[in-house]
């Protein structure tokens, strides 16, 4: 059996959000061609996810704020927010299954059948707050996963890695003062949202269990790989987590169109290797990463490919 499975399932590409719209079918698309010609989607495990129900869904999101999602889209709403979260009357079922996916990875890495697991989502997720849709996520993928693991797995400690370019603002959000779950970021800074400085550290108990590390446009590998040794590692070793969530996002390579950063596909493989080596330390291996931004059809998939291959070994 491989210790690493794929979440997948292809009502995500129901989730239409208009042909000018970056976050679009066509991303997934690649990445599950790209897996298919390597040859990866015979050799691993499935899990085909089903929809994650609205009270496990609830373990982070408001109640009403569920009910408002779900209605807004079967009654053919465009957008949940100013313009950029774009929906259709799908894109709740879509979103629900995201969640599940994550949830369903959970299950797999806890349950033994495997110790790592990367869920190929959309909508996205590590924008939306409790009761916000924002940057193109409903909800809050890896926060109800982290949630969910806790509270079914009775998980003690949680590490969040999230690399995408933006900051996960949503997620800080959620864990802000919780010390149970330690939020570590790395992000093109200043930039969207406009959070993420290096003086958010935390409240209340929380203080000290998020840290981010802003990073001026055009860094590339170099400055991502040190920000992970210097940061990442002594963060995690005082931490001690008993497993390693990432936030997954590609788009600080240096083809993204919607980004200024410089990260190839090496560099992400090398900030893989760091974060598994993190999780052999103190988490037995286990580790679950969930598909974020990446919007060049060409080098995202690519990227997706050299951070699995480096999970698989």
């Amino acid at each position: 059996m491989s210790e690493l499975a794929i979440a997948y399932h292809e009502d995500f590409l129901k989730h239409l959000t208009g042909r000018a719209h970056p976050e679009s079918p066509e991303r997934l698309e690649a990445v599950m061609k790209t897996l298919a010609a390597e040859g990866l989607l015979e050799k691993l495990p499935q899990i085909t996810p089903e929809p994650a129900s609205e009270e496990t869904v609830a373990l982070v999101h408001k109640p009403y704020y569920i009910q408002w999602v779900a209605d807004k889209c079967r009654a053919g709403a465009r957008w949940l927010d100013q313009g950029d979260t774009v929906v259709c009357k799908d894109s709740f079922r879509a979103a629900l299954l995201a969640v599940g996916a994550t949830t369903g990875a959970a299950d797999w890495v806890m349950e033994k059948e495997g110790r790592r697991a990367f869920c190929a989502v959309r909508p996205p997720g590590h924008h939306a707050e409790a009761d916000r849709p924002m940057g193109f996520c409903l909800f809050n993928n890896l926060a109800v996963c982290a949630r969910y693991l806790q509270n079914k797995h009775k998980v003690v400690k949680v590490l969040i890695v999230d690399w995408d370019v933006h900051h996960g603002n949503g997620t800080q959000s959620i864990f802000y003062a919780d010390p149970s779950v330690f939020y570590f970021s790395v992000h093109e800074y200043p930039y969207y949202p406009g959070t993420g400085a290096e003086s958010e550290k935390g409240r209340g108990k929380g203080k000290g269990y998020t840290l981010n590390v802003p990073l001026l446009a055009r860094s590339g590998d170099e400055e991502y790989i040190r920000a992970f040794r210097e940061k990442l590692v002594p963060a995690a070793d005082r931490f001690e987590p008993a497993i390693v969530l990432i936030s997954a996002g590609f788009d600080a390579h240096v083809n993204d169109p919607l980004a200024a950063m410089c990260m190839t596909e090496d560099g992400f493989a090398e900030l893989t290797q760091i974060v598994k080596d993190i999780a052999e330390k103190h988490s037995s291996g286990r580790i679950i990463s969930v598909l974020e931004g990446g919007y060049d059809l060409r080098t995202m998939p690519a990227s997706v490919l050299r951070h699995l291959k480096v999970l698989m070994a």
